[in-house]
């Protein structure tokens, strides 16, 4: 069976709104001669002559006026479909939105971003998720609508990115720690005991790189896969954490938190999403106000 020309719809309907086929011509800019093969064409399909003679004019038949609101319709909704998508209506927004993150991100800034939203979309949920690896697969499959990550590698060019804040490192320790007084040297920080952050279970990085000019080296006992953790067995041990700074700022609470006496390592968090939801405005507008709160929020 042929696929009918919707094209004709929108004919359809013009003809059923003037009830002329000069009037209707003039309005779609066909000629009358075009209109009238328009019209006969309708009328096969439908299998009704929709207008008939009366006088000098054309009234519609009882089918013709049974579909002239159901065409109405259907040409509106096609309209709207094919129109840019109006101004987002935030009050009434009714989404949920996933954020996949490593630790520290959510504590750090979380409550701001969840107060802000709510106070200019209450419709909208955010579901906080926990990073465990870097792939890109939960952006593509949708099941992640933004992460935050360091980019090590350029992303793929489905995935679209932007810098949020760059954070370095400090070294925090508990309250009461021998490092809590006098100045610290790269050989009294190398001489403690160190917890070590790496995802993949590495026995050194960043701050091994940058320690390792001023001849000395850090002794890592325990490593772990998060700052959450290494903060967490600081705050109970000896050991020293060394972790982003503005990343960790609530985690750090209560704990002595120091400058690396050498330079220290520089990180970028960055936002990443899928290229399909680049255009969609309610995306859109969570990239930004996730901006807006790293931003103002990126200080201890």
């Amino acid at each position: 069976m042929a696929r009918p020309d919707l094209n004709l719809l929108v004919t359809l309907d013009v003809l059923l709104e003037e009830g002329s086929v000069t009037r209707a011509g003039e309005r779609l800019a066909l000629s009358p001669s075009a209109m009238s093969r328009a019209l006969a064409r309708l009328r096969r399909a439908t299998g009704d002559p929709l207008l008939v003679r009366a006088g000098r004019g054309l009234v519609p038949t009882p089918r013709a006026v049974e579909l002239r609101e159901r065409v109405r319709g259907l040409v509106h909704e096609a309209e709207a479909v094919l129109r840019p998508v109006e101004k987002l209506d935030l009050a009434t927004l009714q989404r949920t939105f996933a954020l996949r993150s490593s630790d520290g991100f959510v504590e750090r800034f979380g409550p701001a971003l969840v107060a802000d939203v709510a106070a200019t979309a209450p419709g909208v949920r955010l579901q906080f998720l926990q990073k465990t690896k870097k792939d890109t697969g939960p952006l593509r499959e949708g099941v992640v609508d933004l992460e935050t990550s360091v980019i090590e590698d350029t992303p793929p060019p489905d995935v679209l990115s932007k810098p949020l804040f760059t954070d370095h490192f400090i070294g925090v320790v508990r309250d009461g720690h021998r490092l809590g007084t006098g100045a610290i040297s790269a050989e009294r920080y190398s001489a403690e005991r160190h917890v070590h952050v790496s995802r993949r279970g590495l026995p050194a990085g960043l701050v091994d790189e940058a320690l390792q000019p001023t001849g000395h080296h850090r002794d890592i006992v325990t490593v772990v896969d998060g700052f959450g953790a290494a903060v967490a067995l600081a705050r109970a041990t000896d050991l020293v954490a060394t972790v982003p700074r503005r990343h960790t700022a609530n985690l750090r609470q209560g704990l002595f938190s120091f400058e690396l006496p050498f330079p220290a390592p520089e990180v970028t968090i960055s936002l990443l999403w899928h290229v399909r939801l680049d255009a969609d405005p309610a995306h859109r507008w969570l990239r930004d106000r996730v901006s807006a709160v790293c931003r103002f929020g990126n200080e201890d």
